[in-house]
């Protein structure tokens, strides 16, 4: 893809920031519950933090005063989504929407982290 000046632009990882009432708390569920590893941190207290897992990467934002919103602020992709759902379930995440086939071709569903933040996650069928 060409930029305005003809030049071809070349676009690297990209990565869901999501802002968090309690940076303790949010660092716990993507790392004990989903297995995400912290590799970066900011701030005394943290204010910030990357964690990742495979290819996938969250940055986490404190916001005290985050109010979550009513739509999917990210989409993950996984080779296991049974296995996730089921992790899910067990730990007590909101499953907003169940897991079900997709006519698109994906098995999807869509769950909550501690602070309301909406999830949405797909496998290939």
């Amino acid at each position: 893809m060409n930029d305005i000046t003809g030049h071809a632009v070349r676009f690297g990882r990209i990565a869901a920031t999501l802002p968090v009432r309690d940076m303790g708390k949010s660092h716990d569920f993507y790392t004990k519950i989903l297995g995400f590893q912290k590799i970066f941190e900011n701030g005394n207290p943290v204010g910030f933090m990357i964690l990742k897992r495979d290819q996938a990467e969250l940055h986490l934002t404190l916001q005290p005063a985050h109010k979550a919103a009513d739509f999917n602020v990210a989409h993950l992709m996984v080779d296991d989504i049974d296995a996730l759902h089921a992790i899910c379930q067990r730990h007590g995440a909101r499953i907003i929407k169940s897991l079900q086939d997709k006519d698109y071709g994906l098995r999807a569903f869509v769950f909550e982290d501690p602070d309301g933040n909406r999830i949405d996650v797909g496998q290939v069928i």
